[in-house]
């Protein structure tokens, strides 16, 4: 979801300049900032933004350069000439200095270099400005679907070794019933007079290894991991289901971690924590 455009605009004398920024967020979260002349139309550029962005926390503003060049404020001659001859009548009555540097002080005397005229919003300006504001969300757009694309890359990469960290859980689990039925015989065998039934003996290991057997575990995985290629694939919107599917991929991954009675094993489940960590972290920055 992150993302940023900006775009100007010229229009006689004026340069429109539209910005637009995005962050992660679970909604959309619009925050505009808009020169006063174009005010009237900010619920038309809030409708626009939404429609194209959906989610997350944006930042937008439009606002205007004038050429102080080619239209200056005007002086305003006869306030100047005004605040002049009171200020002469006051220094004479009271014995004040008059001021050394009397354009320094009169140019900083109230609404001596304000402008007075109202500028009307016109049609041809608005469509400029429109441009302005559809231009720099075009360019948060195709921002955001740059980052989409590296980020597609990036998560078929942490499937693919989930994936590949699985198949090497596969050797160690084969060879750990062994290791439990050798261990339960030999502590038995070292108890001094101790009779056991073998048959019972084969029934509880039987129990026992079926507790910690993943099989199910690497099969919903498998399907999870599926699912989320699957996902990617669909595109647009696809963000808070890609969420939802690492959580679950995590599920199976920690029940795996607790049913791996052997370092070996709980070492690859660690990697395949780390490798689904840099997922979560990630997908909260799709749409």
């Amino acid at each position: 979801m992150t993302g940023y455009g900006k775009a100007v605009v010229a229009f006689k004398d004026k340069k429109i300049n539209a910005e637009i920024k995005s962050l992660n967020s679970k909604q959309l979260d619009l925050l505009t900032r808009v020169t006063p002349l174009y005010r009237e139309k900010e619920m038309e550029i809030r409708q626009q933004i939404a429609a194209r962005l959906e989610r997350g926390k944006v930042d937008f503003a439009l606002w205007v350069e004038k050429d102080t060049g080619v239209d200056p404020t005007p002086v305003n001659g006869a306030l100047m000439a005004n605040y002049y001859h009171q200020l002469k009548d006051i220094a004479s009555k009271t014995g004040i200095p008059e001021p050394a540097d009397w354009m320094f002080t009169l140019t900083r005397m109230p609404d001596v270099l304000t402008r007075t005229d109202n500028e009307v919003l016109t049609p041809e300006e608005w469509k400029a400005a429109s441009e302005a504001v559809t231009m720099a969300i075009d360019a948060l757009v195709e921002f955001r679907k740059q980052e989409g694309a590296a980020l597609e890359k990036k998560f078929a990469e942490k499937i693919d070794n989930i994936e590949r960290l699985m198949a090497e859980i596969e050797p160690y689990e084969k060879g750990r019933v062994e290791k439990i039925r050798q261990r339960i015989t030999d502590g038995l065998l070292q108890i001094p007079g101790v009779d056991y039934d073998k048959n019972r003996l084969e029934q509880e290991l039987i129990y026992y290894i079926e507790k910690l057997d993943i099989s199910e575990e690497k099969q919903r995985l498998a399907n999870h991991l599926r699912y989320f290629r699957e996902t990617m694939a669909d595109g647009h919107g696809q963000g808070k289901k890609l969420g939802f599917i690492a959580q679950e991929m995590g599920r199976e991954i920690n029940t795996t971690g607790s049913k791996s009675n052997q370092a070996e094993m709980q070492n690859i489940v660690v990697q395949m924590k780390d490798e689904l960590e840099q997922i979560k972290e990630q997908v909260l920055n799709v749409l």
